[in-house]
């Protein structure tokens, strides 16, 4: 069974990191992924994801993903959850995938739907797909519905269908539809962990009963976000619904519109380590720079 100190953690913001590379080799970086991790650990964070969408998951492979893993689990305190992303084509090679980011230090795995056979792929396959993936899984699972990059979208019945296994802890909804995070939180039994993956929405997902946010725009933002959850917490609805305003802004212009590329040109004008992405995804010229500098201005990061 799940570690229910772990789960009773998850809730709040969680950023999903950028991954580093080497700006002629393409390598991973980890000297500069440490010094990020380094920050962030310090910043008024819940957790980190690695792997995601932000991270540029789907570009690395997994002897990368597990030696990043190592790293950041030597860096990132035992008491912070850390999720890897996770997912392959095929069921075995999730499973086996998972095994291997638990071994690394994994606390729990983000695992999105096989896309290739996405269009043609039942509900009742994607219901076995994840409920043996859990089954095999010795961390607990977070259910990734990210259908703008896999092109499938996980309807509420197959949510609810998914939320009710016991090594399935919730899910991260990146759709961007704030009627679909409704229904999956209709859908989502008593326990499960509901977190929204656009910084636009974070402070409606509150509000419908989200457990917190897995978002980019905290790369560079994460005070932002954790006085958003603060104030709402709290209490103080207006003050959480004013801070929302310059948190949609800098998700809308900067991570919405140019996807990992745009966090880390963000992160390289604060003096993290930002850097190149992995090819194919090229960096952002010096006229696109220049706006993320103004935007950030605007919301005072800069």
């Amino acid at each position: 069974m799940p570690d229910e100190a772990l789960l009773d953690r998850l809730a709040g913001v969680f950023v999903p990191i950028v991954t580093n590379f080497d700006d002629v080799t393409g390598d991973v970086a980890p000297v500069r992924f440490r010094e990020n991790l380094r920050r962030w650990v310090e910043q008024p964070i819940d957790g980190l994801v690695l792997f995601g969408s932000t991270g540029e998951g789907a570009l690395l492979d997994d002897d990368e993903k597990a030696t990043l893993m190592r790293f950041a689990r030597e860096v990132v305190p035992a008491g912070m959850p850390l999720i890897a992303g996770a997912g392959a084509e095929s069921t075995r090679a999730t499973i086996r995938q998972i095994g291997t980011l638990a071994a690394a230090g994994a606390d729990l795995v983000l695992v999105k739907p096989p896309w290739y056979f996405g269009s043609v792929l039942q509900p009742a396959a994607l219901l076995d797909h994840f409920r043996a993936v859990a089954d095999a899984a010795p961390i607990p699972v977070l259910v990734y519905h990210i259908p703008k990059y896999t092109k499938v979208t996980l309807e509420a019945g197959l949510v609810a269908e998914l939320m009710r296994h016991p090594n399935i802890a919730g899910l991260k909804d990146s759709s961007g539809d704030i009627k679909r995070l409704a229904d999956y939180t209709s859908a989502c039994p008593d326990g499960c962990r509901l977190f929204v993956g656009s910084g636009s929405l974070l402070y409606t997902a509150l509000e419908l009963g989200a457990a917190g946010g897995i978002v980019a725009v905290g790369n560079f933002a994460a005070s932002l976000c954790a006085e958003l959850v603060r104030a709402f917490r709290a209490g103080q609805t207006r003050r959480a619904g004013e801070l929302q305003g310059p948190l949609a802004e800098l998700n809308r212009e900067i991570v919405a519109t140019w996807g990992p590329v745009g966090v880390k040109a963000a992160l390289d004008l604060l003096g993290w380590a930002g850097g190149s992405p992995r090819p194919p995804l090229r960096p952002l010229g010096e006229k696109d720079r220049k706006h993320v500098a103004r935007v950030m201005q605007g919301a005072g990061l800069l």
